[in-house]
This record gives C-alpha cells, structure tokens and sequence, in this order.
C-alpha cells in the first residue's frame, strides 16, 4: 500500500542503505541460543522464529517484509489485491486477508506486525495491534496526527512491546558519527539547524501532487481494489487514481506532505544528537495552502529550550526546493545538495551532512575536517534497521527508533504541519496539555473525528 522509497541521497563513505538490507538479513540469522539465557518471560528466543503479519504489503510494506524474512510470514494484509500480488506470491503459506481488523483477531499466533500502510491508517493499526500485545514496526511517520503520536508512544510503553519506526536511517553509521562529533563538542554548543528535503519534487520534476484542488471525476473503483478499506478512519471521499497508490502523501487527510515524509528521516539525527523534545513554539510560511492539500513548498521555523546542559536551539526545515543560504564554509567549487542535507551550526564551527537520514557528516571548511581528531566510537553500532526489532522482540533488548523516540520526532514535525495549514504565522505551543495557546482554532488540526467503525 505505501509506495517504496527513492533512495535519494548519496551513499554514506561507511555504510549505505542498500549494505543495510544486506546486514539487517545477515543480522537476522542469530546465533541459537537457550531459551532461559535470552528469551525471558514473554519473549521469544533467538533460537526461534517470530510469527510475523504485514498490514499493507505491497510497495515499501514488501521491501519491510523482505527485511524480516528470517522469520515466520504468517499472514498478509491488504487492500488492493493486484498491488500485494508480487508479496503474496513470494509468500504462498501466509494467510491473506484485507482488514487487518479481522486478520489480528483470527490469527492468534501472529507475535509481531508490520505496518506500512497509508500515513492515515498507522495509528488505528498499531493501536491494534499493542492492545492485543503484538511487537509493531511502523513505518514513517509513526502516525498522521499530534495526537496519534502521543497516543500511540504511550500505549507501546505501558504495553512493553518492541517498536520501531522505519526511518531507516537511525542505523546509518553517519547518524552515529553526528551524535559522537556533537557530544565530544566538534562545533561547540548547536544554536541552530537547517534542514531541507526537495519534496514533493525530486530530481526537478512533482513526485506527488501538492497545491492541487480535488478532483471532481468519480472514476470507478478497481475491482482488485476496497476502496472503503483503504480510506479506513478518514472521512469518505469518492475514489480517485489521484491518492493511489502514491499521491496520497500529498492530501491532508492522508498524508503530510515532504515535512512528514522525508524530515521524518533528515531531522532524526538533529533529535537524537540535541536531545530535542517538544518545541516551545512554530513558525512557517509557505506557497498557497489548499483546503485539500498541502502546499507546494514551505519553510517551518521550531524554537527549543535549553536542555540536558544544551542551549536553546532555532531548527529550522525547508522542502519544495527551498534551501537555507549556502554557507561560504563549503568553498567556492561545492553547492547545497538541492535534495536532502543539513547544517548544524555551532558557536565553534559548522557541520554539514549531504543527503538523507544522517548520510555524511563533515566538517567544514575542508581543513576543519581534515584536522579533526575523531573520538572513540561510544554508541553501539546497528546490525541493520529490522534486524534491531527483530532481536529487540526476542530478547527485550533496545531500538534506536522505539516510539518513545519516533513519538515526540513525530508530533514536532506534525505540529509544523499544523502551522502551515493555519496558513502561516507563528503558534506557541503547550506540549504538557497539548494545545496550542495563542490560537485555539489550530487545535482542531491536532486530532480528528474517525469515521464509524474506526477507533484508536
């Protein structure tokens, strides 16, 4: 159901994605181990398979499922039956169904789940599924709403399952390198950060519509396709070839435009390197905002508090091909990467990173990078982005994405969402009680009512 993923930036010098499907399957084939050395009460020894079920299993859903196919595929879920063929098929025992609603409450053995449905679908399934005590990789972002965020970070907590968001890259080598070179002060204390993705755009040409109107033709539904199914919690709207099975990203019923798709990767290691939480306050501008859908490009500016000895911090995201000004430190023969990239901006120097989720980071000028002496690698290095939950399932052990973390990630950057829809200007926001304070009408984009049938 969700579509895979252009790898859009240029490999990490250490590791790159495509070397982390090959680890995340290496990783997979842990050694066996007795059951009362690792497994513990309610887990599964990594001497054993999980039983594992994917809900929306064609596009990126199938490349998830390939990731954890050291273990028992169980059962597959989806709603368009021509778009899963090619999973189906490459897993001819799993049992198939269309409602993961019916899937989750037949198939009592299924240990783990996969979600890689539409971004309106990820709450009500994962919900699902951590209620019935399932372990639950998420793709990104975790959910399409603040409150969805915040409900679902809590229920996996208290439920003590395994999670992960797929912003794969958490387990790069280069996210690593940006938290060790911040922590040992390679730039001093990080007052700002720029970040940037071309979304909706891609390599010059629209990659999903934005700024658009809907449209008025009412086509009929594929017949490999439950269109009711597909819309799930959202409010109904007639079917359309415009929000399948890709251009949804774009709609704001369904999606949340290049903030929630790629800043979901690039802003990752800006989280995890400055210990960022909830932002105190947003600001953002834009091209024209649509009722129905999100706006061709935008800037959003998040402002931090000091924390964890850290000063405050001005984050601030560009997408549609805006870019923040090149810094003279790159030289005169280097320009921006027009795709993906970040600049962290210390009181003793710069950091820039070219590409997505953390691909490499360096210092700049040049000579900066070249005289800087590297501390010890103190953060445990991944064995793959799936193989994490896998073990993590098995053995109770850490992910570097849990939903504690893809949780608040996800509600800062939905928040800027909110902003751009309100048109622009400038929210102060109450994270404790989750409302915005200075504009009481923006709340109402915070959360919505579902439709019948559907509930967290």
């Amino acid at each position: 159901m969700e579509e895979r993923e252009a790898n859009t930036g240029k490999c990490d010098p250490v590791i790159s994605r495509r070397a982390l499907i090959g680890v995340s399957a290496a990783a997979a084939a842990i050694s066996i181990v007795p059951r009362h050395v690792l497994g513990g009460p309610g887990r599964t020894p990594p001497s054993e398979k999980l039983n594992v079920a994917g809900i929306g299993v064609g596009g990126q859903g199938a490349g998830d499922l390939d990731n954890v196919s050291s273990e028992n595929i169980v059962a597959l879920c989806d709603v368009d039956q021509a778009r899963a063929a090619g999973t189906f098929k490459r897993y001819p025992k799993a049992k198939r169904y269309r409602d993961f609603r019916v899937m989750l409450e037949k198939e009592k053995q299924i240990d783990a789940v996969v979600v890689a449905t539409p971004d309106h679908v990820h709450a009500v399934a994962t919900m699902t599924a951590i209620k019935m005590g399932k372990h639950v990789y998420c793709e990104k972002p975790l959910t399409r709403t603040v409150y969805e965020a915040r409900a679902i970070a809590k229920a996996a907590r208290e439920a003590g399952v395994a999670t992960q968001m797929g912003n794969q890259g958490m387990a790069f080598e280069g996210n690593r390198l940006i938290n060790e070179w911040i922590s040992d002060g390679a730039i001093g204390d990080v007052r700002e950060v720029h970040a940037w993705s071309d979304r909706p755009t891609h390599n010059g040409k629209l990659f999903w519509a934005q700024g658009v109107d809907r449209p008025r033709e009412t086509p009929s539904v594929p017949s490999t396709l439950d269109w009711d199914l597909w819309l799930g919690p959202a409010p109904y709207r007639p079917y359309h070839p415009a929000y399948v099975p890709f251009a949804w990203r774009g709609w704001w019923d369904f999606g949340s435009g290049g903030l929630g798709d790629m800043g979901i990767h690039n802003l990752a290691p800006v989280f995890s390197a400055l210990k960022l939480g909830a932002p105190t306050s947003v600001h953002a501008s834009s091209t024209l905002v649509k009722k129905e859908t999100l706006p061709l490009a935008s800037v959003v500016h998040y402002q931090f508090d000091a924390r964890a000895g850290m000063p405050p911090v001005k984050l601030h995201w560009y997408d549609g091909g805006m870019l923040p000004t090149r810094p003279d430190e790159l030289g005169d023969d280097r320009e921006l990467s027009r795709e993906d990239g970040l600049i962290f901006v210390g009181d003793k120097g710069k950091m820039y990173v070219e590409g997505w989720g953390g691909h490499s980071p360096r210092l700049i000028p040049q000579e900066r990078m070249k005289a800087y002496k590297r501390p010890a690698k103190t953060l445990p290095r991944s064995i793959g982005h799936h193989a994490e939950w896998i073990l993590a399932c098995k053995t109770g052990s850490s992910t570097r994405s849990d939903f504690d973390f893809a949780g608040p990630l996800t509600e800062a950057l939905l928040l800027g969402t909110v902003c751009v829809r309100m048109g622009g200007g400038r929210l102060s926001w109450d994270s404790e009680n989750m409302k915005v304070t200075n504009l009481p009408e923006a709340n109402k984009y915070l959360h919505y009512e579902y439709r019948a049938g559907w509930a967290l």
